[in-house]
């Protein structure tokens, strides 16, 4: 079984309610309505509601067992603005400020996966990948533990002209532009987690470098030596190589020769970009020339989850995103802290598309 169809089956075994706060878009009501009818998920479309329907009218999509909610006409809008009041008042939001806000379909979706009325969020499709990121932060919150929000993209390997098979998390391709190796360490926490709810599989995680167990001397490779050491630390048990190239990393032959006591023996499936720069381009070299699917940019290291959708997305893409947030949603009461780090630093960073 591809193993976009185990994410999939895994969604539909325990449906999670995923919040849309697009559907005024056709493509979102597309997807909303495919994932409703396979069980995928149980959705809850927030927006103005006549153009809900509206829009819903004009592409001959039937609503049933959907959830819609007007945040202007929501019982639960109070409750909301008083919650990001409580957030954000801190920071010099008012009142007022609050009640505005709160009514603003991305910011309302978030507020209910805070407050517990859903499990998580899916946006981009119309928002901004800053918007979409900051209101996750702000709201829904930085796991206990994490630092900062990064990403991953699921790179789907499953045509017959692949010689690997299966899936792989590339981590972080659109956020973190230079992460440090403290951030580099919290990177690749996340995304060995991301692997073992998505990938259904134990992670083994390379820390990709231009060098192999000191081959190449450089303040670029000594910052993935010490993000791998850190991780080491943190989870002694997690499968991880570093410094790796990426050959040593997927190759088990390479790896044999090449890496010492190798913990991944050349079979990773989550490989670590030490920057945006590598991963963007790395990612994309993947999609482009290897034929690879790619799903994303999802985001880690949330409390719950919430992902971002290119604007140039279509209705599939939206539907394996909303698929992916429904497994994040299962795995998520269950994923452990990295180490005592605050919340309170957290940071959006910048992105790539």
């Amino acid at each position: 079984m591809k193993a976009i169809h185990r994410i999939i089956e895994q969604a539909r075994a325990t449906p999670m309610r995923i919040v849309l706060c697009e559907p005024e878009d056709p493509r979102v009501l597309q997807a909303a309505s495919r994932v409703t009818r396979e069980g995928i998920a149980r959705v809850m479309l927030i927006g103005d509601a006549p153009r809900v329907h509206e829009t819903a009218k004009h592409e001959q999509i039937d609503l049933a067992g959907m959830e819609l909610i007007d945040p202007a006409t929501s019982p639960l809008a109070q409750t909301c603005a008083d919650e990001l009041f409580a957030l954000r008042g801190k920071k010099g939001m008012t009142r007022e400020e609050a009640q505005r806000e709160a009514l603003k379909p991305l910011c309302f979706a978030n507020l209910l996966v805070r407050l517990g009325h859903a499990d998580g969020s899916v946006a981009g499709a119309v928002n901004t990948t800053a918007d979409v990121v900051r209101a996750a932060i702000q709201i829904i919150g930085v796991r206990d533990g994490f630092k900062l929000v990064s990403s991953f993209f699921l790179m789907m390997l499953c045509e017959p002209f692949h010689t690997m098979k299966g899936g792989l998390i590339f981590s972080d391709c659109a956020l973190v532009v230079e992460p440090d190796a403290n951030e580099l360490a919290d990177i690749a926490l996340a995304a060995a987690d991301s692997a073992k709810s998505l990938l259904m599989d134990e992670p083994r995680v390379a820390m990709l470098s231009f060098s192999t167990s000191g081959s190449a001397r450089h303040a670029a490779v000594d910052k993935v030596v010490a993000a791998t050491a850190r991780v080491k630390a943190l989870r002694p048990s997690l499968a991880i190589d570093g410094d790796v190239q990426l050959d040593a990393a997927i190759v088990a032959e390479i790896a044999r020769r090449k890496v010492e006591h190798s913990q991944v023996d050349g079979h990773a499936n989550v490989l670590i970009f030490p920057g945006l720069e590598a991963g963007n381009i790395g990612y994309k070299l993947a999609e482009r020339i290897g034929g690879a699917k790619a799903i994303g940019p999802l985001l880690q290291g949330l409390q719950k989850p919430a992902n971002d959708l290119s604007r140039g997305c279509s209705a599939d893409d939206i539907y394996y995103v909303i698929a992916v947030t429904s497994v994040q949603a299962q795995a998520a009461p269950t994923l452990a802290p990295p180490g005592a780090l605050s919340q309170e630093d957290a940071r959006p960073a910048a992105h790539a598309s």
